[in-house]
């Protein structure tokens, strides 16, 4: 098992939310053994609380003073978070509430209580968290899904975990009318992978509206799955680009859903590979630490693309992410051009070479193995 870099509050209630498979129960399992735990993925437990709810609040009138409680997928039955509002109000009770989907969360308790409890993220392992058990050619074909790091037939367990969410997730909630087509969906949108989104292209391909691929997509992010992610507009001194960016929560997950055949250039999938391993270990840090800032990308209507835009409170980031092992100066020329119009942005130029190096303009250009190994020290 690996140790979690996870800051969490001391002296309030939180939201605990990420994909299956994370290792949200793990954690806080290990982290507060003494709590009071309620899983609600035990199937004998779901259905004692579906039938009468209030049997749930007489168990929370167990919990000592100061003792942690914690709700394990508390979105298969939203309607306990009246009870838990309630201990909250009158016994100052804590409790870590977890889950997989924020879907009906925000469909059936739209105030998530009214702030009484703080939203944080669980996301797939880090490569510091891994420590010395990383290794880059694993981790771009199979992820940092705890379990797709441990076990011995990674592909297999993949293959297994995207089945899960179209069985568990999608078809027991019953959130789409036909499976068959959001399998293939699924499938579209990892064409989409660290791309531009045009719903309209996407609908024309599988036949559908642009409404319905829209709904598709709030899907995945409602599960934690996928994400849209904005274009960076503060003080353009250019003409942006307006539709967002997607991806994957892990590149083993992107790579399992995105069919390759002999017309697939595995280039294309290896850089979009890299391009994924590198925003999901960025997501996973500022999550991790609680840090005050936002993802974006950068694209001018002259299609001039930095890759992300690390923007916020806890500072000004840029990275550039590049599939090669030998620097050209059209490499260098988009991150160049941040820089100058960004000149308090920290740059990076990232690659898969292997010497450190800094240009005029102060852009430093960094292998891949050493950027994600060394996070910390870079969102210090």
């Amino acid at each position: 098992m690996y140790t979690r870099k996870f800051k969490y509050p001391k002296s309030q209630s939180f939201f605990l939310l990420g994909p299956r498979g994370t290792g949200k129960s793990t954690w806080v399992k290990n982290e507060f053994p003494q709590a009071l735990y309620i899983d609600l993925l035990d199937e004998a437990t779901f259905q004692d609380y579906l039938r009468n709810p209030e049997l749930f609040s007489l168990k929370l009138n167990l919990a000592m003073p100061d003792q942690w409680v914690i709700v394990d997928e508390v979105q298969r039955i939203p309607g306990l978070l009246n009870y838990v509002h309630q201990h909250i109000e009158n016994k100052k009770t804590k409790f870590i509430l977890t889950g997989s989907s924020a879907r009906k969360l925000k469909k059936e308790t739209a105030n998530l209580l009214a702030g009484r409890a703080l939203l944080r993220n669980f996301n797939t392992l880090t490569t510091e968290e891994l420590g010395s058990d990383f290794d880059l050619k694993k981790s771009l074909l199979y992820g940092h899904l705890p379990m797709a790091y441990q076990t011995e037939s990674p592909k297999a367990f993949l293959k297994s975990y995207v089945g899960m969410y179209l069985r568990e997730e999608i078809q027991q909630e019953s959130l789409v009318r036909n499976l068959s087509l959001f399998s293939k969906f699924l499938e579209t949108a990892a064409f989409s992978q660290g791309q531009i989104l045009s719903l309209q292209t996407i609908g024309t391909e599988l036949g559908i509206d642009r409404k319905t691929v829209d709904q598709y997509f709030q899907i995945l992010e409602d599960l934690l799955i996928g994400f849209r992610i904005p274009v960076f507009q503060k003080r353009a001194k250019r003409k942006m680009t307006v539709r967002p960016k997607f991806f994957f929560f892990d590149t083993g997950v992107y790579r399992t859903l995105r069919q390759q055949g002999p017309l697939d250039p595995i280039e294309e999938i290896d850089g979009v590979s890299v391009e994924t391993l590198v925003f999901q270990n960025i997501k996973s840090h500022i999550e991790n630490l609680g840090l005050h800032l936002q993802i974006y990308f950068y694209r001018t209507q002259n299609k001039h693309e930095v890759d992300f835009i690390i923007y916020g409170d806890d500072g000004f980031f840029a990275f550039e992410v590049k599939r090669t092992s030998k620097i050209r100066a059209a490499d260098l020329q988009h991150i160049e051009e941040f820089k100058k119009d960004y000149p308090n942005s920290q740059s990076y130029f990232i690659y898969l070479g292997n010497e450190k190096l800094k240009t005029n303009s102060g852009v430093e250009i960094i292998p891949v193995q050493d950027f994600l190994t060394n996070l910390s020290s870079i969102f210090k």
